[in-house]
C-alpha cells in the first residue's frame, strides 16, 4: 500500500522545504515537490509541518521505585507517546544490585514486548560493578543495547567513582556511550539530614537540599572521571548553567560531551514547590529540581546555540496518591513527573513559535541527534527514502489548551495544566501506518516494534 502526504513542509535538521512525502508499506519511498506517484491513499497536509518522528531517549515505564511503581506501564506510556508525536521510545533496563545485566533486560521485554504502542529500545542501567557485569557487556551490544546509564546519586543505584572510571574504560573499548545523573549523593544526604533535624519535612525542603551547585560539582566530577577513562558521556536531564559551564570546560580540553535537558526545566521553576497545598507542591517533586526561572534562559540559549543535543522527558509517572506518600516525609515523595505525551507540542509551542528555536533545531533536539546519538539513524530521525514511515503531522494553526482530562497517561494530573499551545498534532504515522489522528490514538492493539541499536553516529 502506498500513501502520499501532499502539500506540507518537510523539516529537517537543515531546514524546512515543502515537499510531498510518498509512503510504500513502513518505509519512505520519495520525498519531493509535486510528487505525482500513484498512491492507494492521497492525505491533504497543506499549511502542516511534517517531522520525523519524534525520539524520547529517556523514559522510565512500568519501574518499581520509592517503595511503589511508576503508574504507567509500557502499554498506558507508549500510548501517551504516541499521541504525542512520539513514536520511539528508549526506556531504562534496571536490574537490581546483585542481579546480571541479562537478567534486567530479559526483565524488561517482558515488561514491554507486544505491549507497546510505539517503537522501542532499552538502555541499560550499570548499578553494580564486577567481572561479571564486565563480561555480560558485549552481549548487551550483540542483543542492541549499546547505551548505558549510570548514577551519581541513590545508594541502591550508585556505583561510586572507581568503579566508574572502570566502567567507562569498557564501554569506551567496547563503543558504548553512557548516560549519568549528576548529582554530589553526600552532601544531599546531609543537608536532607538536618532539614529533617530541624522539622522542615514539607515539599518546599526538596529543591534546597539539590541545589544547583550539587549538580555542577557531580557534573565536574564525572567529567574529569571520563577524562581519565578517555571516554565520552552523556549528562542527562541537565537544568542549570554552573553545570552547562562545567561541560563547557570539558569541551576546551577536547572532550566529548553530549547533554540532555527536559521540557520541565525550560518551562517550570522551583516556585511550585513552596505552595501551602501539598499536593500542589509535591506533583513537582523531581530529581534533580525544578530551577530557578532564570535558569531557563540559559538552557533555551544553549538549545539555540547546539550546546544541548537533546530535549527528552525523563516521563517517571505518579498519580496524586502515590505522591502522598510523602506528606510527612518529602523524601518518601515518588520523584518524578509525567511528560512524554506534550513534548513535542510544547517545544514547538514555547520554543519555535516563540522564536527561541526554529523547526530545524526543533527537528535535531527531538529527531535527528537523539536517532544518531543512540544507533537508530539513518532509519529514525530523518524524513528520506529508505527512512521508516514515521510522521508527525503538525498544524500550525490547530491552537488548543492542555488539560489532564484530555491526555491518555494513566495520571490524574498533568505538570502543564493550562498551557496554550502555538497549534497542535493532527496526525502520526507510524512506520506508514496512520496511529494517531487528532489527537485520538487509532490502534486498538500495541503496533510498537523492539529496536536493536547500533552505536553512536552523532
Amino acid at each position: 500500500m502506498k500513501t502520499l502526504l501532499k502539500g506540507g513542509s518537510v523539516v529537517s535538521g537543515s531546514g524546512v522545504k515543502r515537499a510531498d512525502v510518498l509512503v510504500d508499506g513502513e518505509k519512505i519511498l520519495r520525498v519531493g515537490r509535486g510528487l505525482t506517484d500513484a498512491a492507494d491513499t492521497v492525505t491533504d497536509v497543506s499549511g502542516c509541518l511534517l517531522f520525523p518522528g519524534f525520539i524520547d531517549a529517556h523514559t522510565h515505564f512500568d519501574l518499581d521505585v520509592a517503595g511503589t511503581t511508576t503508574a504507567d506501564d509500557f502499554y498506558t506510556g507508549s500510548r501517551a507517546a504516541l499521541r504525542g508525536g512520539t513514536t520511539t521510545v528508549i526506556d531504562f533496563a534496571c536490574p537490581n544490585k546483585g542481579e546480571t545485566l541479562h537478567h534486567g533486560l530479559e526483565l524488561w521485554h517482558q515488561k514491554a514486548d507486544g505491549r507497546t504502542f510505539c517503537d522501542y529500545g532499552f538502555h541499560m542501567t550499570i548499578d553494580d560493578w564486577n567481572e561479571g557485569i564486565r563480561a555480560e557487556l558485549p552481549d548487551m551490544f550483540a542483543q542492541g543495547v549499546s547505551s548505558f546509564k549510570m548514577y551519581m546519586t541513590y545508594p541502591a543505584m550508585m556505583i561510586g567513582d572507581r568503579d566508574m572510571y572502570w566502567a567507562l574504560k569498557e564501554l569506551r573499548r567496547l563503543g558504548g556511550i553512557c548516560g549519568v545523573h549528576c548529582e554530589n549523593a553526600g552532601v544531599i544526604d546531609g543537608m536532607i539530614a538536618e532539614r529533617k533535624n530541624s522539622g522542615r519535612l514539607g515539599p518546599g525542603s526538596h529543591p534546597v537540599t539539590r541545589p544547583p551547585y550539587l549538580e555542577a560539582e557531580a557534573v565536574s566530577r564525572l567529567l574529569r572521571i571520563a577524562q581519565a577513562a578517555d571516554c565520552p558521556v552523556v549528562i542527562v536531564h541537565l537544568t542549570n548553567h554552573e553545570a552547562l559551564k562545567e561541560v563547557e570546560h570539558a569541551r576546551r580540553r577536547g572532550q566529548i560531551v553530549y547533554v540532555e535537558t527536559c521540557p520541565q526545566y525550560l518551562l517550570l521553576d522551583e516556585s511550585v514547590y513552596f505552595s501551602d497545598d501539598y499536593s500542589s507542591a509535591a506533583r513537582y517533586v523531581c530529581a534533580p529540581p525544578l530551577r530557578e526561572k532564570a535558569e531557563q534562559e540559559y538552557l533555551w540559549k544553549a538549545l539555540r546555540r547546539g550546546d544541548i543535543q537533546t530535549v527528552s522527558t525523563d516521563h517517571c509517572s505518579f498519580t496524586l496518591a502515590q505522591k502522598d506518600m510523602g506528606r510527612e516525609d518529602f523524601t518518601k515523595i515518588p520523584g518524578g513527573l509525567p511528560g512524554v505525551e506534550t513534548r513535542g507540542e510544547l517545544l514547538y509551542s514555547y520554543g519555535v513559535a516563540k522564536r527561541k528555536l526554529n523547526a530545524a533545531q526543533m527537528c535535531r533536539v527531538l529527531c535527528e541527534n537523539p536517532a544518531r546519538l543512540y544507533g537508530l539513524y539513518p532509519r529514525k530521525g530523518l524524513l528520506r527514502r529508505g527512512s521508516d514511515a514515521d510522521i508527525v503531522v503538525y498544524d500550525p494553526r490547530a491552537s488548543h489548551v492542555i488539560r489532564a482530562d484530555d491526555c491518555v497517561a494513566n495520571v490524574d494530573y498533568n505538570p502543564y495544566e493550562g498551557f496554550v499551545t502555538a497549534g497542535g498534532i493532527r496526525q502520526v504515522w507510524l512506520r506508514g501506518h496512520l496511529a494517531v489522528e487528532n489527537g485520538t490514538v487509532l490502534d486498538q492493539a500495541p503496533q510498537g516494534k523492539y529496536m536493536a541499536r547500533g552505536k553512536n553516529s552523532l
